[in-house]
């Protein structure tokens, strides 16, 4: 317990706090019972860290990953116990999906200590919903995503500039485009956003980003969810099959019966599959409307998560219209509903048309229907239904 001790004051105090996400004062920390889930890299560790830094300095506060080789001879449940007889009473437990028993006694030291508090992270709504027992009523669960071009802007310059609804964006994009760009010039950062700027790790060492990135998706793929999906080797094989095939096609229709055929497996186990690399954050399916979503039902279009991933695993990232046509659906689906239209490239709240394009892309596709819009590369100010695609980055 020492060496805990120890080694949670340590990590805490070399947290760097400069930057702290906005995300942070989204969470209800008053709660008991937290649960952050995410992809592997959005910063969910630095994020409780940051806050326990931050807000928790008069606190009895320690911080433990339950892949720390202590826990493979000692139990978490007994370990917290020994820490609140010493009067702890904050416990942050990082990647607990690694520890089998995680679930079963979160829910236990929950409901015997009253007085306690606990926030715990994985990654992803796999590991924290489909545990041996389910938390999802005891605990407020949030999904950290990766930096938005507004939060990577701030990260890098310093410049701290606030979220617009898209509605806000929709009705005033050119007084939003002007008050900004007063302050930087959006396109010498939107380029090195695009390719390296979703995951806040890019600071850490931008040289070796790519291969940090790789090495994140071999461990989701080989470790993650064969360790919570009780998957086998041959499955982690499948689904490195599955994710070449959407990496070198991505935006695609995909035809399932033959990319079943290819992979060797049934139609069924493909769809589960395609879901499990969305859930882990890897992919981005597209659906006609919002009961598909979550069903066995076929999406009309599968994407990659971001923009990096098309860097990192695709050798199509010379296309600029994937990479546009990803950050768009990246950014909007992570406050917003998106599906798939019948023209145009997406439908949002089942309200708002959108088309993606260069600075030249014209209304001719979606002309005459109601609340359309232009999404437009290559222009700092937008001006009537036209709006510069990098605006989309502010949502968040």
């Amino acid at each position: 317990m020492e060496r805990l001790l120890e080694k949670s004051f340590r990590i805490i105090n070399e947290t760097p706090d400069t930057f702290i996400r906005s995300f942070m004062d989204k969470i209800f920390w008053s709660e008991r019972l937290i649960g952050i889930k995410g992809a592997k890299g959005v910063g969910k560790t630095t994020l409780i860290l940051q806050y326990i830094k931050t807000k928790l300095q008069h606190e009895k506060v320690i911080y433990f990953t339950l892949d720390d080789p202590y826990f493979f001879g000692n139990k978490m449940i007994d370990t917290v116990e020994n820490f609140i007889k010493a009067g702890f009473n904050y416990f942050f437990l990082d990647e607990v999906h690694k520890y089998s028993q995680w679930s079963e006694e979160i829910k236990n030291l929950h409901d015997t200590y009253r007085n306690i508090k606990i926030v715990f992270t994985g990654s992803s709504v796999l590991h924290l919903l489909e545990g041996t027992v389910d938390l999802s009523r005891r605990a407020m669960i949030y999904d950290l995503p990766g930096l938005s071009f507004r939060e990577y802007i701030g990260f890098v310059t310093g410049n701290s500039f606030p979220a617009f609804s898209l509605e806000d964006i929709l009705k005033n994009h050119i007084q939003i485009a002007q008050e900004i760009t007063k302050e930087i010039r959006p396109f010498e950062f939107f380029s090195n956003y695009l390719t390296q700027g979703y995951y806040p790790f890019f600071m850490e060492a931008p040289n070796t980003f790519l291969f940090r990135l790789e090495a994140a998706i071999n461990q989701t793929l080989e470790s993650d969810l064969p360790m919570t999906k009780k998957i086998t080797p041959d499955i982690v094989i499948k689904l490195k099959k599955i994710l070449s095939v959407i990496a070198q096609s991505a935006p695609f229709k995909p035809n399932i019966q033959k990319i079943s055929e290819r992979v060797e497996i049934t139609r069924n186990s493909l769809v589960v599959y395609i879901r499990y690399l969305e859930d882990a954050g890897i992919i981005k399916q597209l659906f006609t409307d919002v009961s598909g979503i979550g069903s066995l039902q076929k999406p009309q279009k599968i994407y990659l998560d971001n923009s990096n991933l098309i860097y990192c695993l695709s050798t199509l990232n010379s296309q600029i219209g994937t990479v546009r046509e990803t950050f768009v659906i990246n950014q909007l689906s992570k406050t917003n509903v998106v599906t798939y239209p019948k023209t145009g490239d997406f439908l949002v709240n089942d309200k708002y048309l959108f088309e993606v394009g260069g600075k030249n892309k014209s209304k001719q596709q979606i002309s005459g229907i109601e609340n359309s819009f232009i999404l437009a590369d290559n222009i700092e100010i937008g001006f009537g239904e036209k709006i510069p695609v990098w605006l989309i980055g502010f949502l968040y």
